[in-house]
């Protein structure tokens, strides 16, 4: 893939550098017979050795499914032969997640891997559901049932208890153009509340639209580090969607103690321009590695899945001392 031809020469941050092979999921890498068209902001993990992606899957007339993926080193992902089995028997599911259901984030958390994903309904609200698996089997997902009020989305949950609580980011959806990134608590990670705003489109100069997470947040000596989603409209309608990174208080996670003021990812490649929506990149999981590289797994213009390559020590020199005007106060 190259760029587009006419785009404006000029670069990222500099902090992340894109996997040369991308796309490395299309429609065409799943069997022909499920006709899937779109692989997208996917969630990933790693097991052992192996990698482990849950992904976001739609055919031409946009059903959807979870289908996992695997690889030995990270890139190259073969598909299974079927999805994940989805409790589409369950009325409640059914009723609540007839439209689609998407963009996983997968978390290990007190020996399961959880994956928070979000759903929409014919009644046309969105809100977060949430399965359990120890095993990664396409029959093993347990159903905890849905997790947020309607009006909720891209939920991501942290991978340890903080102050007693469970802890997630969440995004609010004030509107269709509209919500900022806020940190819930819950006793049992089915009931949530003790919301506090974390980061608002006021904190950031490129994201006046929207932001919330992107990948389960990372612990760190310095806090935890989020690579977040922020969205700006650009020419009426448009949207806009880049990567950013912040830094979390360890303690009190709605406190963003340091903000990478620029994005360190944004939509330049063919591939991130052409497909369902235009000008997005989105990112759903982030591997680190032991020596300290990380990989960025992230749909390009909701149609394909990349990944992109960049270090822990990087993404932490970004971001710089940040106090937020708008959200929680330190």
């Amino acid at each position: 893939m190259t760029d587009l031809p006419y785009f404006p020469d000029y670069h990222d941050a500099d902090l992340v550098r894109r996997f040369e092979g991308n796309p490395i999921l299309t429609g065409r890498s799943f069997p022909k017979s499920a006709g899937i068209a779109h692989v997208f902001n996917s969630g990933a993990c790693k097991v052992g050795n192996k990698y482990v992606m849950v992904c976001r899957t739609e055919t031409l007339d946009l059903r959807p499914a979870f289908w996992i993926a695997e690889s030995d080193d990270g890139v190259r992902f073969t598909p299974r032969a079927e999805p994940i089995r989805m409790p589409i028997d369950d009325p409640m599911f059914r009723r609540y997640a007839d439209i689609n259901y998407y963009d996983p984030r997968i978390t290990w958390l007190e020996g399961a891997w959880y994956v928070m994903h979000a759903c929409h309904s014919r009644l046309g609200d969105c809100r977060i559901s949430l399965l359990r698996t120890t095993s990664f089997d396409n029959d093993d997902f347990e159903w905890l049932g849905f997790v947020s009020d309607p009006g909720q989305r891209n939920g991501v949950l942290f991978p340890e208890k903080i102050g007693g609580h469970y802890v997630r980011l969440d995004r609010p959806q004030t509107s269709w153009e509209g919500g900022n990134m806020w940190v819930s608590r819950s006793p049992d990670l089915i009931h949530w509340g003790q919301s506090r705003a974390a980061l608002a489109t006021d904190d950031l100069s490129w994201a006046w639209t929207k932001v919330g997470g992107g990948a389960p947040p990372i612990r760190t000596d310095r806090g935890w580090l989020n690579i977040f989603h922020g969205v700006r409209t650009q020419v009426k309608a448009h949207l806009v969607y880049e990567v950013g990174v912040c830094l979390h208080d360890l303690e009190r996670p709605e406190v963003v103690t340091h903000l990478c003021r620029q994005p360190i990812l944004t939509p330049m490649k063919l591939y991130e321009h052409v497909g369902q929506s235009p000008s997005v990149v989105f990112v759903c999981g982030a591997i680190v590695e032991p020596d300290g590289s990380v990989k960025l797994y992230y749909g390009g213009a909701d149609a394909v899945q990349c990944v992109a390559f960049t270090t822990l020590a990087e993404l932490l020199d970004a971001c710089e001392p940040f106090e937020s005007t708008t959200a929680v106060p330190r």
